[in-house]
């Protein structure tokens, strides 16, 4: 935090910048309004152009006509550019029209101006009770003595023991904690989710970085396919194995988990069911925590699969450049040819060869000598193939249709929030074999929403075109909404 470093910072970063604009407030103020109160990760021009003009009608009703005069449409491309960095504008796949998000640098400064507020109160018990559990946790599990370890969960227990024989005892009054208490806690949590949140867009940021340092990398390649694909494959094994990578993983197998997430909700409609959160002016935002942290999540490993399909599309256009030039060498050197055919040189010497050269073979360096094997020859007449025959296999091929499995897959959920592929199977039997099992692996792998476990396997049976029955084991397979 030294002043080179502050200066550098004033001077680059998109969040100082954005604090020390003329009209901060109206910046503020309306991402805020946009994305940060409602939870939304993107929104397309259409509508966000049309929040934008009632936003600055309001404001012009207030403060007088001529306030913000520009079309809204300006302020956000404005917003949206490199110089600025406020709002990120970018075209969906298979879309036509941009969508706009917020980047991480404006929600860190909407995050400090919210944290200027006044709160209804400072909670510092909670926060000290959290920094408690979390030192109490760290301390026991890194612990590496098992004597100490037993020793620390059987004082657990004891303390147990001890609230349940209190508890089960006649006339005991249940310990509950103050309505201050659950109100600090509740706005503790509530804080601590919100942050949660606001984290997703640097990661996002994070992913997006390498994705676009990755595409300068192949553009300005000029080293062999192999070592370039090996740099890039080594770099995305690093993000992978990093810690950021690690927690991000552990995040998204806690969502894929249909039994965590069903508790979360719980534990959500449970605390804003009770009576001192019911009278706080709390937003009821939390209710839908899950579908705000699964469509965060879910944009993450959208931006880490961009790494992946570029990969896809560099190979790709390495193989047709290269087929590109050799058909071009192949077609220079035919119509030299043709040239020389029908215009044949007077000289003799248009053609030149290497001069001939004794080749050198030390004696040391001869092979054995081996015996050569003699091919033994029988000579009979090969008999006639038989043209009646059998060809039903030839007309037995079979076609595994993706939509067919595709809406199986769709139907099951509709039931369901998750399913594995075995749920799947037994539900809609497999009719064309290992076929049909490596078209369900190709679907999963193109959907964002679905997970391959590698650590976990599942037995898929069916019976062969001969009514035998077969079975693959594969790994786990989950299909979530």
């Amino acid at each position: 935090m030294n002043y080179d470093y502050l200066r550098r910072l004033r001077d680059t970063h998109p969040a100082w910048r954005l604090l020390t604009l003329e009209n901060a407030p109206l910046i503020a103020g309306f991402l805020h309004h946009a994305f940060i109160h409602p939870n939304k990760r993107a929104i397309r021009q259409s509508e966000l152009i049309p929040a934008l003009e009632d936003y600055l009608y309001d404001l012009r009703l207030s403060y007088g006509e001529d306030l913000y005069p520009r079309p809204a449409k300006e302020y956000l491309d404005a917003w949206a550019h490199p110089e600025n960095a406020f709002l990120r504008k970018y075209y969906p796949p298979q879309e036509d029209e941009p969508e706009f998000d917020l980047s991480a640098a404006a929600e860190k400064a909407l995050e400090w101006l919210a944290s200027l507020q006044e709160k209804q109160f400072v909670g510092t018990e909670s926060r000290l009770l959290t920094i408690f559990e979390l030192l109490r946790e760290l301390v026991h599990d890194t612990e590496s003595n098992a004597a100490s370890r037993i020793a620390e969960l059987t004082r657990r227990k004891a303390e147990l023991e001890q609230e349940i024989a209190r508890l089960s005892a006649d006339g005991a009054a249940l310990p509950l904690p103050s309505s201050t208490q659950v109100k600090e806690r509740f706005f503790h949590i509530e804080d601590t989710a919100r942050r949660l949140l606001s984290d997703f867009r640097q990661v996002e940021a994070n992913f997006r970085e390498l994705d676009a340092k990755t595409r300068e990398r192949i553009a300005l390649a000029e080293k062999s396919k192999a070592e370039l694909l090996t740099e890039i494959f080594g770099e995305q094994d690093a993000i992978g194995h990093s810690d950021q990578g690690k927690s991000f993983q552990a995040f998204w197998d806690f969502l894929m988990s249909l039994e965590r997430r069903d508790e979360l909700q719980q534990l959500i409609a449970q605390a804003l069911a009770l009576p001192d959160v019911a009278e706080t002016e709390a937003n009821r935002w939390l209710e839908s925590y899950r579908f705000h942290l699964s469509e965060a999540g879910e944009k993450v490993q959208r931006t880490a699969g961009q790494l992946a399909e570029q990969l896809r599309r560099f190979l790709d256009s390495q193989v047709w450049l290269e087929n590109k030039r050799i058909a071009e060498l192949i077609h220079l050197i035919e119509k030299q040819a043709l040239a020389v055919k029908h215009a044949p040189p007077r000289d003799a010497a248009f053609v030149t060869l290497p001069e001939p050269r004794a080749e050198i073979s030390l004696p040391m360096l001869r092979g054995l000598y081996a015996l050569s094997r003699k091919i033994r020859i029988i000579d009979s007449t090969p008999a006639l193939g038989d043209a009646d025959f059998a060809a039903d296999a030839l007309f037995n091929q079979h076609y595994v249709d993706e939509a067919v499995l595709r809406r199986q897959i769709r139907d099951l959920l509709e039931q369901k929030n998750q399913a594995s592929l075995a749920e799947v199977v037994a539900a809609y039997p497999i009719r064309h074999g290992l076929a049909e099992i490596v078209a369900y692996f190709k679907l999963a792998q193109a959907d964002s929403k679905a997970m391959i476990d590698d650590d976990h396997t599942q037995a898929l049976p069916w019976r062969d075109h001969q009514d035998r029955p077969r079975s693959a084991t594969v790994p786990l397979v989950l299909f979530s909404r």
